[in-house]
């Protein structure tokens, strides 16, 4: 865990620039030393309050997501219906700030490092049941649970697949084409999907 007591600028500084050097060299090639001088910081004083680059990715993508969750919650509060909120959901993923080539290359070298960090892995866990939590709680409310459990989870895949092209083909990050491809798939399986009055009920054993 990265020691208490850098100030909020300095910190916000550090993270962009590991973003920018991982986007430039690749994780393997991102060192501390390349890191501080993109950050205008001394080595030390980043070795000092995170150990290492492993931490200091990790506190990074900590970064990102509570920014995600911040957008997510400013976009909910104008938010009227379930579908509003699923569009919501799917614009905060795909938002001006983190759908850059920049950020998709550090999301990229995330998940790259997820299987071999166990503090990688519960940081990306957390996103990934964020994101289906979300999508089912709304969904229920448009179609069956079943449904509404299948569908949250291919519009999750797809989210995260579309991450990961934008992040390999090292190209301008589509924004627009990006939620129309997603929310065109989403009203697709709605339109073939039973309503929440049509789900059968249930009866009691006698």
């Amino acid at each position: 865990m990265p020691k208490v007591g850098m100030q909020p600028v300095r910190r916000r500084q550090l993270i962009d620039a590991t973003i920018e050097t991982i986007h430039q060299h690749g994780f393997a090639d991102t060192t501390i030393a390349r890191i501080s001088k993109a950050a205008g910081m001394s080595s030390g004083i980043i070795s000092h309050y995170f150990g290492g680059k492993n931490a200091l990715l990790q506190e990074t993508m900590r970064s990102l997501m509570k920014d995600l969750r911040n957008d997510y919650m400013v976009r909910l509060a104008t938010a009227k219906t379930p579908m509003d909120r699923l569009e919501a959901i799917i614009n905060t993923n795909f938002n001006e700030e983190q759908f850059t080539p920049q950020v998709t290359v550090a999301w990229l070298s995330f998940w790259a490092q997820v299987p071999f960090s166990d503090q990688l892995r519960r940081l990306n866990n957390i996103y990934f049941q964020r994101l289906a939590s979300n999508l089912r709680h709304e969904l229920r409310q448009l179609t069956t649970e079943e449904c509404a459990d299948e569908i949250s989870s291919a519009i999750a895949a797809m989210v995260d697949g579309i991450w990961v092209r934008t992040g390999l083909s090292r190209g301008q990050a589509d924004i627009a084409g990006a939620r129309k491809m997603v929310l065109g798939t989403l009203r697709l399986y709605l339109a073939n999907s039973p309503s929440p009055a049509k789900c059968p009920k249930k009866h009691a054993k006698k």
